[in-house]
């Protein structure tokens, strides 16, 4: 009897050992797969790339469609590099400002003009640099600097003279000028320019070998192309990235120039979600993501978009209120839910032939409702209703 009684008990021990052993029951990605082949055929874009990370695992990370609409272009694949855009912001400028922040060379509440001296007069001698971040400066949103620019250095001295839209402090604008200015201010801090910043930080001791300022030629036939820019206005020749500011500036800027893939990302994201730190090397401290990502007055932290507490964004309806994300014009996206543990990155090149598609505002919603739905969230958002 008792022989039989301690023949039972290890069984059971067995059979708990091999069910914690078994793999998480597989979610089923199907629907996201068909959201996307439909959206390569509507030509909400040529080809994308998606990667899902959920509860500190990537459960999915798949490229779909083309570099164009030729169909015997080069297919995407999870290696494609897209012109991140305005993704720059949040993954570069503002990484490093974190950095700068907790390291004491920078200071949220100083005024830009402590390190832009010329940065003062018509109000701005009071717009702080957490006003930049958080896009309350009163600086107008985007201006086409070629048409009276042809040098950096007259870019910023017009950014410099231009009146403000409203009193800083006061009103939410998103604005390329101030992250313009923070990639100017960086580079006065640091004495580094803003690639050599990124490589240096966070690019090597990530992994992240294919995200770069300027790609080289060489890497031409893996970068999806963008629209051509018909309104360049100088003998130079182009810088390639999108943005034509950022060109300008020579294809290094604090609002726009950055290449990526999604797997590179992947190390970035993950970074973040585990608190600024990964494989034991700390990038970020958690106290200083936490200040940067802190809700206060808008709906935009500093360098990121926050979910809009009304429920209508981007990324869709399941996401929670403590999310933090951040868009590009190219198409580009990232959302991130610390409640849920979970990140969806997209990169594509909706602008391709012409920035006039924009089939993508649209999209995202539904990429991110499809996520949520193939990995059950939205039935648990659901209920919690």
């Amino acid at each position: 009897m008792h022989s039989g009684r301690f023949i039972f008990a290890s069984l059971l021990i067995l059979l708990a050992g091999l069910s914690s052993a078994l793999p998480a029951m597989a979610h089923d990605f199907r629907p996201l797969e068909a959201t996307m082949n439909k959206a390569v055929s509507d030509s909400v874009f040529p080809g994308a790339s998606v990667a899902v990370l959920y509860k500190g695992r990537v459960v999915f990370h798949k490229a779909f469609g083309r570099l164009t609409y030729d169909p015997h272009s080069t297919p995407a694949d999870t290696t494609t590099i897209y012109d991140l855009a305005s993704l720059t912001k949040a993954i570069a400028t503002t990484s490093i400002a974190m950095q700068l922040v907790e390291r004491d060379s920078l200071s949220l509440q100083a005024p830009v003009s402590k390190y832009l001296p010329a940065f003062s007069g018509k109000g701005k001698e009071h717009i702080t640099i957490e006003q930049l971040l958080r896009h309350t400066s009163g600086l107008r949103a985007h201006t086409l600097f070629s048409k009276t620019c042809a040098t950096p250095e007259e870019l910023f001295n017009a950014i410099t003279a231009d009146t403000l839209l409203s009193k800083p402090g006061t009103k939410t604008l998103y604005s390329d000028l101030g992250f313009m200015l923070l990639g100017k201010i960086i580079e006065s801090i640091t004495k580094y320019k803003l690639d050599a910043n990124f490589h240096h930080r966070f690019a090597e001791p990530l992994g992240m070998r294919s995200t770069m300022f300027t790609p080289p030629q060489s890497l031409m036939p893996r970068i999806a192309p963008v629209e051509q820019d018909t309104l360049w206005p100088f003998s130079v020749q182009r810088p390639l990235v999108h943005d034509q500011n950022a060109a300008l500036l020579g294809g290094v800027a604090g609002h726009a120039g950055l290449y990526s893939t999604t797997g590179d990302l992947i190390r970035m994201v993950t970074m973040l979600m585990d608190g600024g730190s990964v494989n034991g090397y700390t990038s970020i401290h958690a106290v200083t993501l936490k200040k940067f990502l802190a809700r206060k007055d808008s709906e935009r932290a500093s360098g990121w978009d926050l979910r809009s507490l009304d429920g209508h964004s981007s990324s869709g309806d399941y996401f929670s209120s403590s999310s933090y994300g951040h868009l590009g014009y190219t198409g580009t996206s990232i959302w991130i839910d610390p409640e849920k543990e979970l990140a969806v990155i997209l990169l594509c090149n909706r602008v391709y032939p012409s920035s006039a598609n924009i089939k993508i505002r649209t999209f995202r919603p539904l990429l991110h409702n499809t996520v949520c739905s193939s990995l059950g969230l939205k039935k648990s958002a659901e209920k919690a209703q």
